[in-house]
């Protein structure tokens, strides 16, 4: 494959964490709602992946919901349209939220996604993290991760300024 050709998975990564980071004009505790939402998962994700979800928003470790994907979107495997349970691992509010996903193919991964809202001079300095160094040891040998660039985080955190914006989020004066 020539240079020009390659794709950003078969790029070398030197960590097994992205993380990315903009500052984001609106309070933490509206980015917080936001990321606590699982339709606002679907209306800010880049990936093409998330088409819709079910469930209620989260408010503690341990909580779910299901998204309904279709991995198409990415071209990369063909596993069609599929259900995974997005399940809490860290709850702070307004300040940190992450979450595993529980899919149908075993063994599980365990990658981690999340984000960590940090107070801004104009907003919430927003970082979104994907993480896959717990991953089943399975997966790692597979060798496809990153499975999502830090290109799709970024682009992320651009549909999520937008999103909250759009909603009326403005910078709080007390955060």
């Amino acid at each position: 494959m020539s240079p020009a050709a390659t794709r950003w998975q078969d790029e070398e990564v030197a960590s097994e964490r992205l993380e990315v980071q903009r500052t984001i004009a609106a309070d933490q505790a509206t980015i917080f709602r936001l990321l606590c939402d699982p339709q606002g998962h679907v209306a800010i994700d880049s990936s093409g992946m998330l088409m819709s979800a079910t469930g209620e928003p989260v408010a503690a470790v341990g909580d779910s919901f299901v998204v309904h994907m279709d991995r198409e979107a990415l071209n990369d495997y063909p596993l069609g349209e599929y259900d995974v349970t997005v399940t809490i691992a860290t709850y702070v509010p307004d300040r940190e939220i992450a979450w595993t996903i529980l899919g149908q193919i075993r063994p599980q991964i365990g990658h981690v996604y999340g984000y960590l809202l940090e107070p801004a001079a104009d907003g919430t300095l927003v970082t979104s993290y994907y993480d896959w160094s717990a991953i089943h040891p399975d997966w790692k040998a597979a060798g496809i991760f990153p499975v999502i660039s830090a290109g799709a985080l970024r682009a992320t955190l651009g549909i999520l300024a937008r999103t909250v914006a759009r909603a009326g989020g403005t910078p709080s004066s007390t955060t």
